[in-house]
């Protein structure tokens, strides 16, 4: 099997992560919790007592664990390289994936800001082909930039040699 690509990301988006993700598990813990608070205020019964302590319980775990654990293991695994003939990506954690992009089969790029990578100065690439589109997340905007402008360029020379 080959090496990792080279490009790791930029540090920043451990913060990123942790954030994103720290909204997404409050957002599902409220969704949870709140149902059984009220029916506990409402009826109170040993057993709902019981289900609000688990929530709050699970909640503190997968705080833990999604803004502790997770973001440096994730940070470690995601990689990426632009050769002349391809973009690689490797990323995952338990299931890691490793995509090789040829650039004859690119039809865009495009980079994304969404306002939590906007307040880090962080943006991604995103490159699509016909079978979908492949992202990568958490590089400097400038960096985003300058890797999108040469896969369209790497894609258009691809491209005019077939």
């Amino acid at each position: 099997m080959r090496d990792l690509p080279a490009n790791q990301l930029n540090p920043k988006i451990k913060n990123v992560w942790r954030i994103n993700d720290a909204i997404w598990l409050t957002v599902v813990f409220l969704c949870c919790f709140v149902p059984f608070a009220i029916a506990a205020a409402v009826d109170s019964v040993g057993w709902m007592f019981i289900v609000l302590a688990a929530l709050a319980a699970l909640y503190v775990v997968g705080m833990v664990v999604w803004l502790v654990v997770l973001p440096p293991i994730r940070f470690m695994r995601w990689r990426y390289e632009l050769s002349d003939d391809y973009l690689d990506i490797a990323r995952g954690i338990v299931w890691r994936k490793r995509f090789v992009i040829p650039f004859i089969r690119v039809q865009n790029t495009d980079t994304r800001q969404g306002p939590i990578l906007r307040a880090f100065g962080l943006a991604s690439v995103t490159v699509a082909t016909a079978a979908g589109e492949h992202e990568i997340p958490g590089l400097d905007s400038e960096t985003a930039e300058q890797l999108r402008d040469k896969a369209a360029e790497l894609a258009r020379l691809a491209q005019e040699d077939v």
